[in-house]
């Protein structure tokens, strides 16, 4: 498996009180898979994403990605959350070419990756525009090719698209599948839409509120690519309900059928 959760727990103090924001969350991800990860708000999501940057650790149990424990950020991890996180004083081509840079890349090969991935995610038409010139939805592409260019094997998102409109999100939802189908990574994606998960996802993982635990992993067996059509299918409109009715009708900590 590329990415193996073992009886992760997660506790923190909050106000002298100790909260257990995970308990014994154990899932696997394989590589090119693409996961998305849904629940009710605190559920901890995002500090499960959050392990498996590197940007924190757990209490108890492991995280490991190719076999080995995961200790800290790495190259190997992309990460995109929900605010775009830009240089405001870099034209996308130096935002998408800033990772590189610092790896050491040579000029002539940054410019040719960082020119392919702005072309996938469709902004090649902006590749000298500032940050402050774009869109939302603009800013969140840059932030999706920066994360690509530098060759991550995993990419991890943290509702990359939570604050953009309905139209905008879709679309982008649709050209990041282009790009997995493309480039091939495995994703873990969070979000609290349960439209989103299912559209994107191979699989979906239903988290229980707190303390958060795997509450249930429905299996999306659509076809490839995701289209409107898929959309509006009666297939996704089942796995959309199941998944529904998972997030906001758990009982007694088993999942809804």
């Amino acid at each position: 498996m590329k990415i193996s959760v073992q009886h992760v727990s997660k506790t923190f103090t909050l106000n002298r009180e100790q909260v257990r924001s995970l308990h014994d969350v154990s899932l696997d991800i394989a590589d090119n898979e693409f996961v998305t990860v849904v629940g009710p708000s605190g559920c901890g999501k995002t500090t499960l994403l959050n392990i498996l940057a590197g940007l924190d650790e757990p209490t108890a149990g492991r995280a490991l990605v190719d076999g080995t424990e995961i200790s800290g950020p790495s190259p190997e991890r992309g990460v995109i959350f929900q605010q775009y996180a830009l240089f405001p004083w870099l034209t996308v081509r130096r935002n998408v070419e800033f990772g590189l840079k610092i790896a050491g890349v040579p000029r002539a090969e940054r410019r040719e990756r960082a020119e392919y991935f702005i072309n996938l995610v469709g902004l090649s038409q902006f590749a000298e525009a500032l940050p402050k010139v774009l869109s939302g939805g603009m800013r969140q592409r840059c932030a999706i090719a920066r994360a690509y260019a530098v060759n991550p094997a995993i990419l991890l998102m943290d509702e990359p698209f939570g604050a953009l409109d309905a139209l905008t999100r879709v679309t982008l939802q649709e050209q990041l599948l282009d790009a997995w189908n493309k480039e091939q990574r495995t994703v873990l994606f969070i979000t609290h839409d349960v439209d989103e998960a299912v559209f994107l996802a191979n699989r979906v993982i239903v988290m229980a509120a707190r303390p958060g635990r795997v509450f249930d992993v429905v299996d999306v067996e659509l076809p490839y690519p995701r289209t409107e059509q898929v959309r509006l299918s009666p297939e996704f409109a089942a796995l959309r309900n199941r998944v529904w009715h998972s997030v906001y009708h758990q009982e007694n900590g088993h999942a809804a059928t």
